[in-house]
């Protein structure tokens, strides 16, 4: 190749730019997501519960930008402690609000990664119809191929702390602490 053809061909390849990198998709798997949330009790025990219905949404990852987002949507009536009358209660207008605000999601476009594994994502949580900002920390997260579907998986747990009082549940505080932990489990699977 002469010089000129490769100036020319040098020339075009910075031309076009760096390639766009892509953003893959993945749809929550409710047989392998699920949420959990953990209070303290009048300062002596933590009681602990889930949302039985399984998060909906997706995770969407771009590994060679370092970007992502992400969205979920939780199903507040499927709050479970295992107590039937504390459940009624946590729906009701003191804390969850279940009736008025059926469904609770977090959505987010801010991610660090730790190598190509999300290590943070940072969004707004909207929860009793009040959006606030909402940080969830990676405590582990991979990706593996899954030998039966035979596409890529990736998931992880993740953890995050709001005051419940920030979206106006503010039912027996201080006996019920304000300080609510969330522990989030997801799979997605890739589209």
């Amino acid at each position: 190749m002469n010089a000129r053809l490769c100036l020319a061909v040098l020339a075009g390849w910075l031309a076009a730019g760096p390639a766009l990198a892509e953003m893959v998709t993945y749809r929550f798997d409710p047989l392998h997501s699920q949420v959990w949330w953990e209070v303290r009790h009048f300062g002596t025990s933590t009681h602990r519960g889930r949302f039985d219905a399984a998060p909906q949404g997706s995770i969407g990852i771009d590994r060679e930008a370092g970007r992502g987002e992400v969205s979920l949507t939780l199903d507040t009536a499927s709050v479970s402690s295992g107590v039937a009358a504390l459940d009624t209660m946590i729906r009701g207008p003191g804390f969850l609000a279940s009736a008025a605000n059926p469904s609770a999601w977090f959505v987010a476009t801010r991610f660090t990664f730790n190598g190509n594994a999300v290590a943070e994502v940072r969004g707004e949580f909207t929860l009793r119809g009040v959006s606030q900002p909402l940080s969830l920390r990676a405590r582990n997260f991979a990706c593996r191929t899954d030998a039966v579907l035979q596409r890529e998986v990736c998931g992880g747990d993740f953890e995050a702390e709001l005051l419940r009082s920030d979206y106006g549940s503010t039912f027996g505080i201080p006996f019920v602490s304000d300080r609510v932990r969330l522990l989030i489990s997801v799979e997605g699977i890739r589209d």
